[in-house]
């Protein structure tokens, strides 16, 4: 069965998640769950690392996100008495990840903000496949990134809100030695489904002044082939808090924007219709700026969309 290192070791200061988006067949819903141990835009373990090493154990939380009809955001910080490891299970609180070996369930029990309502409900990913192991993103090898299942069915199945759908979806991990912001100011990123598989863009840029471009196409038994970036193509800011985006698409392509499932003042996910490989894609996008994340008044901000349970 693979492993997806659910029980890693994460050193102090480093961070691991598991990230899964999908969008819904008929394109009026879009949802994301990310389960953090060493949250990386936690403001709590922010500061807690400018004290001294942190135990990422400490800062731990699973994020909800559903945009559309039922928009809802949920992410609740807690410490090490409620987080649960084992090797196919990741649990915080009351809102667990579990791998069976051929599919991913998630079960949310969770309370949003900034108005508190109950997200509850199961989320059930089934890979088309699963990639081989991961891509460093630093210079260094502290920072790695492994698509595990580019291409997936996704359903889900809420009691709070109502609301049953079934979708694309794409699934993820994520670790790192240190504090993402200690190796990167900035990155775009963006999925689409292509032919029977997927092709992935990540495009990230070093402190060292060092650029890192991934351009990738996954078939639909896993293997993955890279090709050559095609030309970068901006795309217009974030509605609320001007975030920059851009993408990559083929030569000639004008990528747009057609729906902003997070707008915050560091970071969107956006859904971008472009053209790859030849073809018209919807991509699920993402922009994030690290310059942005460390400036006081973001710190500042983020325990309004982030509260924390917990010691």
């Amino acid at each position: 069965m693979t492993v997806l290192g659910f029980t890693r070791d994460v050193p102090p200061d480093g961070y691991a998640w598991w990230y899964v988006d999908a969008l819904s067949d008929d394109g009026r819903h879009g949802l994301t769950v990310i389960a953090f141990i060493g949250s990386v835009f936690s403001p709590y373990y922010a500061r807690a690392r400018k004290r001294g090493p942190t135990d990422p154990a400490r800062h731990c939380a699973i994020n909800v996100v559903l945009s559309g009809p039922r928009d809802r955001w949920a992410m609740t910080e807690r410490g090490p008495s409620a987080l649960v490891r084992s090797p196919d299970r990741f649990a915080v609180g009351p809102s667990a990840v579990a791998w069976d070996g051929t599919a991913l369930t998630i079960t949310v029990d969770e309370v949003t903000v900034p108005v508190p309502r109950r997200l509850r409900g199961t989320i059930r990913l089934l890979p088309q496949a699963v990639t081989p192991g991961p891509f460093t993103l630093d210079a260094a090898g502290r920072h790695r990134w492994w698509p595990i299942a580019p291409r997936s069915r996704v359903e889900v199945r809420l009691t709070s809100p109502a609301l049953a759908w079934d979708g694309e979806g794409y699934f993820d991990t994520n670790n790192g030695d240190e504090p993402l912001e200690a190796a990167f100011s900035d990155w775009d990123w963006a999925r689409a489904p292509a032919g029977e598989g997927a092709a992935i863009l990540y495009d990230v840029r070093r402190r060292d002044g060092t650029d890192r471009s991934i351009a990738v196409r996954i078939d639909g038994t896993g293997a993955v082939t890279p090709f050559e970036a095609p030309p970068r193509a901006p795309l217009a800011p974030a509605r609320w808090w001007r975030m920059p985006r851009a993408t990559r698409s083929d030569p000639g392509s004008s990528p747009r924007v057609v729906a902003t499932m997070v707008d915050a003042p560091f970071y969107a996910r956006s859904v971008v219709e472009t053209r790859l490989l030849g073809a018209p894609a919807t991509a699920v996008h993402e922009s994030l700026s690290l310059d942005r994340f460390v400036r006081p008044w973001v710190q500042a901000l983020l325990p309004f969309r982030m509260p924390r349970l917990g010691g």
